[in-house]
């Protein structure tokens, strides 16, 4: 962070002097448990306004037990940025960067893509959508901006169904594209997420582990060692996939803990990215679970730009294992058995034998094919409704 950066609410209330400024929040869970409350968000929404000329609006449009979860940011209609990075101090400072060091409570490990081009009037023509029916004031059409490339990229949404006018029967293409990318998956399939409690996106990877398409495919996880809800419903689809491999090594989940020389701190992985066969790629706010796939509104970006994908992939797992990206640039199933598996293996092992940590990758503990019991029918009621 720079040192004379600006809080956001002091930033969008010089912009709002010169130009428009409109900020769309979720109104907070109608339960007092669950933060943000409504009384929370109204008092976020304030501060936005008050001796500002922004323009601030809630949307209660959630289904019960549910939220608002996108985050998208766009700047004049040209410039766009989509990721899983909340722009809160809720549950501690949310800024870190690749280096991750070691910060009080904990770092956190998130995701963003910019866009440019025609893609960015999708991007603002879905937030009009909303808040002309939030607030009643109608926005007109955004002009697609002029192409700064050759890349084809698609906006994935979850919208719910009867949640508004311009989506009565739902969207749920982030689920579609999931889906159809794991299905296809030849080479390799890697996911970072919060959570995987998806029945559907487990199912996939069940079958490709069953059905491996060469005996060099692989399943690379990154999941938070402790997600701040529903532990035992990720363990429980790990162990379907656990038996699903069945001790094949085609499946790797780990965890990355922050780690700087001795000082070590929790690192909550936080982001939501799929690449499969340096072809596809996805960033976005959708976790993997019932809640992101069908039931809040969320929004992700995917493109089947191969170079894209690969230079993702390889910025990822070098700040990951903490080497050059030279020296992750190799076949994926190698750099997984000869990189990943014997680094997050040792690594897990020093912990349980009481040494210090040395690397940030470690195996996700308590992970076994009997957790596959840990999931059950009351699973979306209790947890993923």
């Amino acid at each position: 962070r720079e040192p004379d950066a600006r809080p956001l609410r002091e930033l969008l209330g010089g912009l709002a002097e010169r130009m428009p400024v409109r900020v769309l929040l979720w109104a907070g869970s109608p339960a007092p448990v669950f933060q943000p409350t409504r009384a929370m968000a109204r008092g976020a929404c304030a501060g936005f306004t008050s001796g500002t000329k922004v323009a601030c609006a809630l949307d209660a449009r959630e289904r019960t037990l549910h939220c608002h979860h996108e985050k998208i940011v766009i700047i004049d209609g040209e410039r766009a940025f989509v990721g899983g990075i909340d722009l809160t101090a809720l549950a501690g400072d949310r800024y870190d960067g690749p280096g991750h060091p070691p910060t009080t409570p904990m770092g956190w490990h998130d995701a963003a893509i910019e866009l440019t081009g025609p893609v960015v009037a999708d991007v603002a023509q879905h937030f009009a959508h909303r808040w002309s029916e939030v607030t009643g004031e109608v926005l007109p059409d955004p002009a697609p901006p002029k192409a700064t490339g050759n890349v084809d990229v698609q906006i994935a949404r979850t919208v719910p169904e009867r949640n508004y006018k311009f989506a009565r029967r739902g969207v749920f293409t982030t689920l579609d594209g999931y889906l159809r990318a794991l299905r296809q998956a030849q080479e390799y399939i890697y996911l970072e997420n919060q959570f995987l409690w998806s029945a559907e996106v487990t199912a996939v990877l069940a079958d490709k582990l069953k059905h491996p398409p060469s005996d060099t495919f692989r399943i690379l996880l990154v999941l938070p060692a402790h997600p701040d809800t529903g532990a035992d419903t990720t363990r429980g689809q790990l162990g379907i996939l656990l038996q699903a491999d069945g001790g094949a090594g085609r499946l790797l989940a780990t965890t990355l803990t922050a780690i700087d020389g001795t000082a070590t701190g929790t690192l909550y992985v936080h982001a939501k990215i799929g690449i499969v066969d340096d072809r596809w790629l996805t960033i976005g706010s959708a976790n993997l679970n019932d809640h992101s796939l069908f039931n809040d509104t969320e929004l992700n970006v995917i493109t089947c730009d191969p170079q894209l994908a690969r230079d993702t992939r390889l910025r990822l797992w070098a700040e990951h294992l903490r080497l050059d990206a030279s020296e992750v640039d190799g076949e994926p199933h190698i750099m997984i058995d000869k990189r990943w598996r014997p680094t997050a293996t040792d690594e897990l092992a020093r912990r349980r034998g009481g040494a210090p940590p040395r690397d940030r990758v470690s195996l996700l503990p308590a992970v076994s094919r009997r957790a596959a019991r840990l999931g059950g029918p009351l699973r979306g009621l209790l947890v993923d409704g």
